[in-house]
């Protein structure tokens, strides 16, 4: 349903482009729940507004395509773009407070949504309106309060609510739980995945949350740098990471279950996007880094159900992999 492929998004600035995304592959099936981990930074929403088209300058998509039902959607116009967004796909912001409008009550913004894409009389907006808010389980009495009268879970799930007015094909949702207590995450994720399993549209899911993901996630996509560094069945990634990242991310996430140990993190910090890279972009950060990871950049290689972005997995420098440690990061 959804390709993605080489995309690359960068942010022009007075020293030169910043590249966010690079050279970004996705494919999402009909009905499939796709997460997207990594650092702040690493470029998870700048893809996702990149593949909604929702990018404004100095953000550019620099290469790259969005196939989205047959239909390439970086090369549409904005009147194309109008007839698709919101009714075969939609996007679920981060933050509902700063998304929804505030002066307007919930069922009028509901309202505005529809008339701007499909030909409805009052009465089949309010009605179209009541059905989603009893989807998401908010009493419909609601659309008549505005975005500071709900709590913060009401508000997400209103722009649930919205998102699925057409019933699109696609959500993609930008860490929608990210303002939300672990109690009130927990509720509207079960909701999300009791929604997609009745309706049958596609997620794709941004998140640093590694618990949402491996619950509720069929694929995870790891992103470091702008990279995909590691991407495969989700369950396959979290129970055998490939990538030295991966592995990192994993190990600084605690668990409730099995025996204690020590939390871990990543030293150092991610490279700047606006520098020219000559090879691995965690190089300076892994702890199984070789020499010929500071002038070769890796690509992403098969291992086993998922590729990973890591020199380990090329026969060409496999051997170079499994001798000791040559330099250490930088």
């Amino acid at each position: 349903m959804l390709s993605v492929r080489d995309l690359s998004v960068v942010y022009d600035s007075p020293g030169g482009p910043v590249r966010a995304v690079a050279g970004v592959d996705l494919d999402v099936a009909r009905g499939e729940f796709v997460g997207v981990v990594g650092e702040s930074g690493c470029g998870k929403s700048t893809l996702l507004f990149a593949i909604a088209q929702l990018l404004s300058p100095p953000a550019r998509i620099s290469h790259g395509s969005v196939v989205f039902q047959g239909s390439d959607l970086v090369t549409m116009t904005d009147r194309q773009l109008a007839k698709v967004r919101w009714r075969d796909y939609s996007v679920v912001m981060q933050s509902a407070m700063n998304a929804l409008n505030p002066v307007t009550s919930i069922g009028n913004q509901f309202r505005d949504a529809i008339v701007a894409h499909a030909k409805r009389t009052p009465a089949e907006i309010r009605r179209r309106s009541v059905e989603v808010m009893e989807l998401v389980g908010i009493d419909p009495v609601h659309l008549d309060s505005y975005p500071h009268q709900l709590s913060g879970g009401m508000r997400q799930r209103a722009m649930i609510a919205m998102a699925l007015l057409f019933t699109p094909d696609l959500v993609i949702m930008d860490e929608p739980t990210s303002a939300l207590d672990v109690v009130a995450q927990r509720s509207l994720m079960a909701q999300i995945k009791q929604l997609q399993r009745a309706l049958g549209f596609a997620i794709v899911f941004v998140t640093h949350d590694m618990s949402l993901v491996s619950h509720y996630c069929d694929k995870l996509l790891v992103m470091y740098a702008g990279q995909v560094v590691e991407t495969g069945p989700t369950r396959t990634v979290f129970d055998a990471p490939s990538h030295p990242y991966s592995r990192g991310l994993l190990d600084a996430f605690p668990s409730v279950r099995g025996t204690r140990v020590q939390l871990s993190g990543i030293p150092g910090a991610p490279p700047d996007l606006g520098e020219d890279f000559a090879g691995c972009r965690f190089a300076a950060r892994c702890p199984s880094v070789r020499t010929p990871c500071h002038t070769n950049p890796p690509e992403l290689y098969p291992v086993g159900p998922v590729q990973a972005r890591c020199l380990q997995y090329a026969d060409a420098f496999a051997a170079a992999w499994r001798e000791p440690i040559g330099v250490s990061p930088a």
